[in-house]
């Protein structure tokens, strides 16, 4: 078909037709239009010529322009698309490199190939239109909740109509006993939207703990006010959840208006969630506090919190065991998940035991290294005393001050204990020399004979080996492996080496040996400094 002026409008026309079916820009179709001329005429013309087409966005004029390029001599590659600056000047005054020469050439007779071909970039622009049109959509509202219909089911997925897009509800997003039927209206949580090769995916959940506190959200207007804020939220979804609220206006009770009107408003979202049990709890930022409140109904008589490893011990009553635990360890599984915390359970029974043992083992160490009686090794342990340094180091008035301890026996002790201690250092340094440790390990500062044993054991034996180390193989630390927290070992961990200590020792030894300057370490800590100043300016704003 030519292109007349019989139908240059319906080029408009159809243009605004389909933009209107896709809710896509007319101005988007119009220029696939342009396109899909553009590439009629070079077939109709030549691969090879630059052609190029210009609708007329008001009377649907299509022209078509041939377009040469000027480039320099030795750069002349197309005679079709190219020429140089002497054939330019033919056409134009003082043509110069990246002029552009532009002749209108006829229109082309569409044949139905050529159509067909048009047609085909059309559609392909049009949806890719489309996909920018949902992706851009969909890609702010991540996070938020959406109403949809159910479509079909495929190998356990849901597709859900989501309005101007489709979304996919994965099996292992749903409830558990959840089934679904084609045009079941369904709520779910947008979690995520992909650019894909088949066009934006739209990805749901209802499992998601921030899916149960949207819900929260539509259902409490404090929270959606802001007066209420959700803090924390673990779910065993379609079975048990816990969620940790605080309040910003202390007339209002968080738990309270959570629960609503003789428990209509979590209902409400116990109803959505197909009667998942939900436990709203008082956050609390003082972790050992917030972690008795998410371990309810259980009592806690006891919390000891690790900060460094993230872990926490609870003691609690023999006959609260099985309660604090839950059903297959789902009350403390989910406390955990709230607190972010490693979580060990053990009854009064256990931690008495525990002690006791603890008692057992110090009474031990004093009795065989600092040749004393048992009563007296046990009164060292019950006024603290942990480890033969404490003794042989502490001032001698906080020796002096336990019951029958005078001058005279306090020396002695010290005496004692660092005799053992030097002993200790002596057979350390032996067995160092004898693995292998050279001098600059064993001269620098800030590790002891025992530490120095250690390190050579484990293969460091040189200055250099310990400066390549990092803090954590040191310390040790926490790995986090499919969920789950394990356990590094660190060669100096036995030693109470903390990650900022090994931090601080693998540094110093990196400018002793000139690898690091100095004056960086110095810069660094000032603009950290900075930073720190800067964060509490604005927090005091």
């Amino acid at each position: 078909m030519a292109i007349t002026s019989a139908n240059q409008l319906e080029l408009l026309q159809t243009a605004e037709a389909v933009a209107r079916e896709k809710m896509i820009d007319p101005d988007l179709v119009v220029q696939a239009m342009e396109e899909s001329l553009a590439r009629a005429a070079k077939s109709r013309y030549g691969a090879e010529m630059d052609i190029r087409v210009a609708i007329d966005r008001k009377t649907g004029r299509a022209t078509f322009t041939r377009v040469r390029t000027v480039v320099a001599d030795d750069e002349l590659e197309n005679y079709q698309a190219q020429l140089t600056v002497e054939q330019a000047k033919q056409y134009m005054d003082n043509p110069s490199v990246g002029d552009e020469l532009r002749d209108e050439v006829p229109p082309v007779e569409l044949g139905r190939i050529a159509a067909q071909s048009a047609k085909q970039v059309i559609l392909q622009k049009v949806r890719e239109a489309e996909r920018d049109r949902q992706f851009d959509e969909f890609k702010d509202r991540v996070g938020t909740i959406i109403n949809g219909v159910v479509k079909r089911e495929e190998y356990g997925n849901v597709i859900v109509d989501i309005g101007r897009g489709e979304g996919i509800l994965r099996r292992n997003e749903k409830i558990g006993r959840e089934s679904y039927r084609p045009n079941d209206r369904v709520r779910c949580f947008i979690k995520d939207v992909r650019r894909e090769t088949r066009g934006p995916q739209v990805f749901l959940s209802r499992t998601a703990p921030d899916f149960m506190a949207e819900l929260f959200k539509m259902e409490v207007p404090e929270i959606y006010d802001g007066i209420i804020e959700i803090k924390a939220v673990a779910r065993d979804p379609g079975s048990r959840a816990k969620i940790a609220v605080i309040s910003y206006d202390n007339s209002i009770d968080p738990v309270g208006a959570c629960v609503g009107m003789r428990g209509s408003r979590v209902q409400a979202v116990v109803n959505e969630l197909q009667g998942e049990k939900i436990d709203i709890i008082p956050w609390n930022e003082d972790q050992p506090t917030f972690l008795v409140n998410a371990l309810q109904p259980a009592e806690v008589t006891k919390v000891v919190l690790d900060e460094e490893a993230e872990r926490i011990e609870v003691v609690v009553p023999d006959e609260q065991l099985s309660l604090a635990i839950g059903r297959r360890g789902q009350n403390v599984r989910l406390a955990s998940q709230l607190t972010g915390l490693d979580i060990d359970i053990m009854t009064e029974a256990e931690e008495s035991e525990r002690r006791q043992a603890e008692f057992a083992e110090r009474t031990k160490l004093f009795m065989d290294n600092l040749d004393l009686d048992e009563f007296f090794a046990q009164l060292l342990v019950s006024e603290g005393f942990t480890s033969l340094e404490e003794v042989a180091y502490v001032d001698l008035d906080e020796l002096l001050v336990i019951d029958g301890v005078d001058e005279g026996t306090a020396e002695e002790l010290q005496a004692r204990a660092r005799d053992v201690l030097e002993e200790m250092n002596r057979k350390s340094m032996e067995r160092a020399r004898e693995l292998g440790v050279e001098d600059s390990l064993v001269d620098f500062d800030g590790l002891t004979p025992q530490m120095i044993e250690a390190l050579a054991e484990d293969g460091v034996k040189t200055l250099e080996d310990f400066a390549t180390c990092a803090d954590w193989e040191l310390a040790g630390g926490w790995t986090t492996v499919n969920g789950e927290r394990i356990k590094d070992d660190g060669v100096l961990e036995k030693f109470d080496v903390s990650l900022e200590e090994a931090q601080t020792l693998v540094m110093n030894a990196r400018v002793q040996l000139g690898w690091v300057d100095p004056a960086d370490l110095v810069s660094e800590e000032d603009a950290e400094d900075e930073i720190d100043g800067e964060t509490e300016e604005g927090q005091e704003a």
